[in-house]
């Protein structure tokens, strides 16, 4: 019944919907750096079983295939693109991207570890080293500047140096410790470029960067959003024109119920 096809125009219109407002906060966040872009995944609904395949039919052969009418589809769940996003040159004392594996960990002021691929670190008014985000959480383990430290260097297995009064060396301040997941995936996202670990991705494994399964720090450089702004204006010119056809399926099931309306008064 045309009814059905109401229904199921309908969960589509608010699937792609949503799916929209996926897009659009990939779009908006084309200069975060080390953003992840997030991927709707749909599924199919319910279906009615009109008919069963396989059954035998009145002249003593088998039905080869069923009935059967859909009820819709939804998003299952958004998945997030692990693929990193560009490089690009930072005059920052303390700002590091990761090449290849690994996240850094920063600490939330509940006492939880959250983690994050941007790498724009700065000092606070302590010392300490904290994200450069609006809250500037700080980097996990700690890492202390002393006063008057200057000739900071980073290497690429995450030592941090720096020159102190009245050394003639560098002098290691501190050290990068990476987080990884069996699936990263499963990652929440909280905001300000953050994530925490969920029952889906599992807890953090944690190794210094060079070590077996984690990345290098790359010093004075970030990693930029991994969005692709040409790929979502596309993405998002195709979901506008599914929705169109969503809407044509409402106008064209109500067309058809109207038709069996004034049949039914004749």
């Amino acid at each position: 019944m045309a009814i059905n096809a109401l229904h199921s125009a309908a969960t589509g219109l608010s699937a792609l919907s949503q799916d929209i407002d996926v897009i659009a906060h990939n779009i908006a966040n084309t200069n975060t750096h080390g953003f992840r872009a997030l991927r709707s995944n749909f599924e199919d609904l319910l279906y009615l079983e009109k008919e069963q395949p396989g059954v035998e039919t009145r002249s003593g052969d088998q039905r080869p295939a069923g009935l059967f009418i859909g009820l819709g589809t939804r998003i299952s769940n958004t998945q997030m693109d692990l693929t990193p996003g560009p490089a690009i040159p930072d005059a920052g004392d303390f700002s590091m991207m990761i090449s290849g594996r690994g996240l850094f960990q920063v600490a939330l002021g509940d006492g939880q570890t959250a983690y994050t691929r941007a790498g724009n670190f700065i000092k606070n008014s302590e010392g300490d080293l904290v994200l450069g985000n609006y809250d500037g959480r700080r980097l996990e383990p700690p890492v202390n500047v002393p006063e008057g430290a200057t000739h900071f260097s980073i290497s690429s297995d995450g030592r941090i140096l720096a020159q102190l009064d009245g050394e003639a060396e560098q002098t290691e301040i501190g050290q990068i410790v990476l987080a990884d997941f069996v699936n990263p995936t499963g990652l929440k996202p909280i905001g300000g470029t953050l994530y925490i670990e969920s029952a889906a991705s599992g807890p953090a494994i944690t190794g210094e960067p060079e070590s077996t399964g984690f990345g290098t720090i790359n010093h004075r450089f970030l990693e930029t959003s991994n969005v692709d702004p040409v790929r979502e204006l596309i993405h998002l010119i195709k979901t506008q024109r599914h929705f169109e056809f969503n809407s044509q399926s409402i106008q064209a099931a109500d067309e058809a119920m109207q038709v069996i309306a004034r049949l039914g008064r004749l």
